[in-house]
């Protein structure tokens, strides 16, 4: 495949996008000269996941497994090879690759923020493949356009603002009877006009949430 368009297709049959790409440098450490980055299609990847014997068998860290089988499935299909931003150290530098790619940018509370997904991108996986792909026009920052930016005010324990992330004080509050509402998902992130657009489900985020507060 030489297309960005056809990967994205073949992506699709297990609910996942290609959320950029960019042109490998030898500072990245991979051996392949276009990195496509993976990621959930919303809607319908928790649908995907939830059907998945990795997600019902009980076992731990079911959303990275499911993860390596497809996207090793999708690379192999296509002659690519699969990298992922878990199972290290040492671990592969994917907020670096996502900020080059034209797609994601840092939005003004630090975390990154993609031009579909908002603050709600996250990366499943990466195909690295041989040759220069064409990799089109960089985006725009959704932040640039972003009326009164809710993200910099939304976190109500003042952990996540514009002047740093307070890590040890989120999870405290998201453990805590008044981080209810954080438990059904990051506030922060689900203010983000874009990431409101994205269609992920209640029940992913509060996922995710549960994974992040332990």
């Amino acid at each position: 495949m030489t297309r960005l368009a056809e990967i994205d297709a073949a992506a699709s049959e297990w609910s996942l996008s290609v959320l950029g790409a960019l042109h490998a440098e030898p500072k990245d450490g991979v051996d392949g000269a276009t990195i496509v980055l993976l990621g959930p299609r919303e809607p319908g990847f928790w649908d995907r996941f939830t059907g998945s014997d990795e997600y019902g068998d009980g076992l731990p860290d079911p959303l990275d497994r499911w993860s390596r089988r497809v996207v090793t499935a999708l690379a192999d299909r296509i002659g690519a090879r699969a990298e992922f931003p878990f199972g290290g150290p040492p671990f592969r530098p994917f907020i670096d690759w996502a900020l080059r790619s034209g797609a994601a940018w840092q939005s003004p509370v630090g975390l990154l923020v993609h031009r579909s997904a908002g603050l709600m991108v996250s990366y499943r996986g990466a195909l690295v493949l041989q040759g220069a792909l064409d990799l089109g026009a960089p985006a725009r920052a959704p932040c640039d356009t972003c009326a009164g930016q809710p993200c910099r005010a939304a976190c109500p324990a003042g952990a996540l603002t514009p002047s740093g992330y307070d890590v040890p004080l989120c999870k405290a509050h998201v453990r805590s009877p008044e981080g209810e509402a954080c438990r059904g998902g990051c506030l922060v992130r689900r203010a983000c006009p874009v990431s409101q657009a994205y269609g992920r489900r209640a029940e992913q985020s509060a996922f995710h949430m549960r994974a992040f507060a332990g």
